[in-house]
């Protein structure tokens, strides 16, 4: 194939602009530490622009209904060496509901649910952790939903740390999984209509403090 001069000229100069994409991409792909005994010991808070918390939920027996919540804050402190002193303390702005339907939303900060005009925030406050020698851990603590406290158990996984250079800080990945009866905190609406299990999910970046 016969290339003209401007095509030939060009061509050297897109070839130099992926290479410097190329090289960019590596200077700000941070280097993960996956082992567990790796991880960084300290304080660290979240990153709310990298964090997700949903909630699932049988809806008629028939699907899974799905949401989340947008505004949330958690602090983390956390030993490596001593995965048993780990402790997590969140708090969730309850009216931060989302669930893709505006009239659900606004539903949901009702009485009969989340009661937000009384009970703004719900809040977990980590009690117990404990680990296999994985990455794997298990934190027992105290949920909080309008103003009634029950035990919940998460099943969480750190995975991995990493020297964010974007951020100049360094980043701890971390997820978990929680379930609870919502009829335990009184919300009971639509007992057999939507499910009383629910399937809670995060899935969360800390930033390590300074």
């Amino acid at each position: 194939m016969c290339l003209g001069f401007s095509a030939r000229l060009r061509l050297p100069i897109v070839l130099g602009l992926v290479l410097l994409l190329t090289s960019c991409a590596a200077l700000v792909r941070p280097n993960f530490e996956t082992e567990l005994v790796k991880l960084r010991q300290g304080q660290y808070t979240l990153d709310p622009r990298h964090s997700f918390l949903t909630f699932k939920l049988s809806h008629l027996g028939l699907s899974t209904y799905v949401g989340r919540f947008n505004d949330f804050q958690a602090e983390l402190t956390f030993d490596p060496d001593n995965v048993e002193s780990t402790s997590l303390q969140g708090v969730v702005e309850m009216n931060s509901v989302d669930t893709g339907d505006l009239e659900v939303d606004s539903l949901l900060s009702e009485p009969d649910w989340f009661d937000t005009a009384r009970y703004p925030q719900g809040s977990f406050t980590s009690i117990e952790v404990s680990s296999d020698g994985s990455n794997r851990i298990v934190i027992t603590g105290e949920l909080t939903l309008r103003g009634i406290t029950r035990s919940v158990e998460f099943s969480g996984q750190f995975n991995g740390g990493a020297d964010n250079l974007l951020t100049r800080r360094y980043t701890l990945g971390f997820s978990a999984i929680g379930v609870f009866s919502r009829s335990e905190f009184g919300i009971d609406k639509f007992a057999g209509l939507v499910g009383d299990e629910v399937n809670i999910e995060i899935f969360a970046e800390f930033l390590k403090n300074p």
